[in-house]
């Protein structure tokens, strides 16, 4: 509980900056979306943000999955299916932003 609440302030902190950058940029091609995120403290913030978007996904994934699903085999099934996925997505936002150069 406490982490999700950890992981909303950590987004709420970060959103502005990152509407107020993308808002001044107006990127509209590929180099200007380059060009966003060229600097490093961007594409770190980025990815913080992502990955404390996963945390917070996972946290409420959790809790649903451990009040509506009952049977342990499937419950066991679905975390390991949300983990790869919000794994996969984090993972994919590293290589995308350090990637594309």
């Amino acid at each position: 509980w406490l982490l999700q609440r950890g992981t909303a302030v950590v987004m709420a902190l970060m959103l502005p900056v990152l509407i107020w950058r993308i808002g001044a940029a107006l990127p509209l091609d590929f180099s200007g979306w380059k060009n966003l995120f060229a600097p490093q403290w961007m594409r770190i913030m980025t990815w913080l943000f992502t990955a404390a978007l996963a945390m917070h996904a996972w946290i409420g994934m959790h809790d649903i999955l451990m009040d509506y699903v009952r049977p342990l085999g499937l419950r066991l099934a679905l975390y390991l299916i949300v983990i790869v996925t919000l794994a996969a997505c984090v993972t994919t936002m590293a290589a995308v932003l350090w990637g594309a150069r």
